[in-house]
């Protein structure tokens, strides 16, 4: 089975330009992603996502922001430890692309780095499995959130 990347396609009842800011700002991101946010929404910017409280076994990360191009793409990797910058073989790559679709927006995920993580083959294809675990249960939540903004 190939752990090289993970690749979901979506559609979504609302404007790109909704959709680019429920998947970008950090107020937004929380409602259908992380249980908190706080990064700076522009290409460089280095802030966190945290999954339950981490005082009480709760797991944080660093996020660093790619590319931001209202409304088509916001990339970011994630993972990384503190004090290394965020690339290829330290981190995971996420690429959310926009495109206007029949009144709404089709929306392309793609995960990658789990190859590039030199890793040996279990561990990449449990991280791979994790990952495709976690995007199958935050990315349907995805549309409930941009409906929540755009009412």
């Amino acid at each position: 089975m190939e752990h090289g990347m993970i690749e979901r396609w979506i559609h979504i009842e609302a404007s790109p330009e909704n959709v680019f800011e429920v998947l970008s700002d950090p107020a937004y991101v929380r409602q259908w992603w992380p249980d908190d946010a706080d990064f700076p929404v522009r290409a460089g910017g280095d802030g966190w996502i945290s999954f339950g409280d981490p005082a009480e076994g709760g797991k944080r990360e660093r996020l660093t922001v790619v590319d931001v191009v209202r409304p088509r793409t916001f990339s970011f990797r994630w993972t990384h430890e503190d004090g290394e910058t965020a690339g290829p073989g330290n981190s995971y790559l996420v690429v959310f692309e926009l495109e206007p679709v029949d009144g709404g927006t089709l929306l392309r995920m793609t995960e990658t780095g789990f190859r590039e993580r030199g890793w040996d083959e279990a561990t990449a294809a449990a991280a791979h499995a994790d990952h495709v675990r976690g995007w199958d249960f935050f990315l349907p939540r995805l549309p409930v959130a941009v409906a929540k903004r755009a009412a």
